[in-house]
This record gives C-alpha cells, sequence and structure tokens, in this order.
C-alpha cells in the first residue's frame, strides 16, 4: 500500500519539486498551499488550500486526508517565510509573523498528525529548516531565530516519539534558487536609518547570490531516499561548500574570531 505523504508549501520552490519528485516515486502526495487557485492545479498531487498561520485549519486538514486514506505516514513541514531586518527597526506584529509561519503552525500541525502516526505505530516527520539556523546572520535574525528552533524542536521530538516507531530529519538547505528570493520580505528602511546603506547592499549581494546558487532538484533527491531508510540521520546539511564550513568552524574557533569572519564576510 502506498505511503501517504502531506508536505506544507507545496505550489513553488522546494515543496513543489519535492511533491513532484515523490509522487514519481509512487507516493500518495497532499500539497498545501494558502491559495491553491493562483497555480496551475497540480498533475502529479493534490493541492489543497491551508493556512499554516490560522490555527483552525490544521484539523480540517488532517481530518480530509484521513477520510481518503486513513492514514498520514509521511509529513514535510516545508512552508515558511523568508524574513530581513536591522532588529532595532524590525516590528513585533513582523516578527510574530514569521515565527508563526516558520515555527507555531509547524508545531500545530504535528500535533494534529503525531495520533495519526502513534496509532499505526510508524512515521515520518522532516522538518525544512536551514543552514542560517546554526548561527546568527546580521539582519537576518528573526529568520535565523525560528529556523534554528525548528532544529532543536526536532532534536526533542525525535526523542519522545522514537519509541512509537516515528522518526524526526531535520534537513538544513542552504542558497538554492527558488521562489524564496521573489517571496522573502525585507523590511524598507528609510534613507535616515542609520542601517540604510550596508542593509541595501546586503538585500542586493543575497539576491545575486540566490540567482547563482544550487538546484533544488538536490533537496527533493536526498527526501526522496531519506523516506526509503529505516534508519534515517536526525540532522542534513546541504549547500554551498562555504555555508556547510561555516557551521564546523563555528564549532572549533574562538568566538571572537568567528564573529570577526563573518562581518568581514558581510562588510561589516
Amino acid at each position: 500500500m502506498s505511503k501517504i505523504v502531506l508536505i506544507t508549501g507545496a505550489s513553488s520552490g522546494f515543496g513543489k519539486i519535492i511533491a513532484e519528485k515523490l509522487s514519481d516515486d509512487g507516493f500518495i502526495v497532499y500539497g498545501t498551499s494558502r491559495n491553491p487557485n493562483k497555480y496551475p492545479s497540480p498533475k502529479k498531487y493534490k493541492l489543497l488550500k491551508f493556512d499554516i498561520t490560522s490555527f483552525k485549519d490544521s484539523s480540517k486538514l488532517v481530518e480530509t486526508i484521513l477520510s481518503e486514506n486513513k492514514k498520514i505516514d509521511i509529513l514535510i513541514n516545508n512552508a515558511g517565510v523568508g524574513f530581513s531586518g536591522p532588529i532595532e527597526e524590525i516590528s513585533i506584529e513582523d516578527i510574530k509573523r514569521v515565527f508563526d509561519t516558520n515555527f507555531f503552525g509547524q508545531i500545530d500541525l504535528i500535533q494534529k498528525v503525531l495520533p495519526v502516526m502513534r496509532k499505526n505505530n510508524y512515521g515520518l516527520i522532516i522538518n525544512i529548516t536551514s543552514i542560517a539556523g546554526f548561527h546568527g546572520v546580521p539582519f537576518v535574525s528573526t529568520y535565523c531565530a525560528s529556523k534554528a528552533s525548528m532544529e532543536f524542536l526536532g532534536e526533542a521530538l525525535n526523542m519522545e516519539i522514537k519509541r512509537f516507531g516515528i522518526r524526526v530529519v531535520n534537513i538544513a538547505p542552504g542558497d538554492y534558487n527558488t521562489e524564496i528570493k521573489v517571496n522573502r520580505q525585507d523590511t524598507l528602511l528609510s534613507k535616515k536609518s542609520p542601517y540604510y546603506e550596508v542593509y541595501k547592499s546586503l538585500i542586493n549581494q543575497w539576491s545575486l547570490n540566490m540567482n547563482n546558487s544550487r538546484n533544488p532538484v538536490e533537496i527533493a533527491n536526498l527526501i526522496s531516499k531519506i523516506v526509503k531508510k529505516k534508519n534515517p540521520r536526525i540532522h542534513y546539511v546541504l549547500g554551498p561548500f562555504l555555508q556547510k564550513i561555516s557551521i564546523t568552524l563555528k564549532k572549533i574557533l574562538p568566538e571572537k574570531i568567528y564573529e570577526r569572519l563573518l562581518m568581514n564576510h558581510y562588510k561589516l
């Protein structure tokens, strides 16, 4: 019997590519989107309307899938929002919105899916986090914090539910050429802001880097392998060499030297 997969944020980017890949692999895939009518109907998987920040739609979403299949085997928490801005000038409302999307909404859906997985004594939860969740990046503080929160949540959750036959995997991508470069929400600053020039320069550089970044098919191919493993690792990190090695450097270098390297890299 084919495994049932639920992927949040599957109308574009990583989510769409993962949904197509797993559908090709023979899985029955349900994707979600806040506005599925804005996109062409997928031929290989179902795209359901779901707002991860509503905290009301998750029960209905799970019930819809269960009514058709009686189980959910794999949950891929992919929905997310990119966000940047200097801490001094970003609003608390924006910070809450980022965490609702990247963290609290993910927990809400996990809570709705876990009873189903426990009943079947099987399940796999994959969290798409970020290399940015392993260290603080200037002007991306809120995004880093939300992704770091998911990393630690996944670690703890894996220990809590392993005895029920359920596994948790965190996948932390670096820069990949997806729609996040268009959908990222950058704080608008006044030209009088003390951060204006350096922040504007960084935004332009980030956009250029994303245009020349890696193919997101790599993430879909990795997930295709993970879902077939009996005992996958907890953490997977993918991306450009310098971004991956930065995690190791943070562990072995004195903190002030590592900070100086980052500040030099970002020309601060």
